[in-house]
């Protein structure tokens, strides 16, 4: 009898395992390409729905034309859904909504 109740009970813990792990093993690198004839200067990545852009992922470093960056996107928090802000070196930024980070690798300014 209590050999089946751990038997039960491994059964159910490793159910619950390979349910919930998919979901915090998600790749949330995305490759980010510019395909413009400008640099972008700065880069932000904030949770959808967020009021601010946070920081600029960049730093001090920028992104030159026909370049690329891997940026990680995951925090800790299980998001997949940001909002994408590049700023370039001519003056225009650049707004993208909604790009989920754990089915893209990359994503590409033109």
């Amino acid at each position: 009898m209590l050999r089946r109740s751990l038997l039960r009970i491994a059964v159910a813990a490793s159910l619950v395992a390979s349910i919930a792990l998919p979901a915090a093993a998600l790749d949330r690198r995305v490759r980010i390409i510019n395909n413009t004839k400008f640099t972008i200067v700065e880069f932000y990545g904030s949770h959808t729905g967020t009021t601010s852009w946070q920081e600029d992922i960049l730093g001090r470093d920028v992104l030159p034309p026909g370049n690329s960056v891997n940026i990680n996107f995951d925090d800790g928090t299980g998001y997949c859904v940001f909002d994408f802000k590049a700023v370039f070196n001519d003056g225009d930024v650049l707004e993208k909504y909604g790009v989920n980070v754990c089915e893209i690798g990359s994503y590409t300014y033109y």
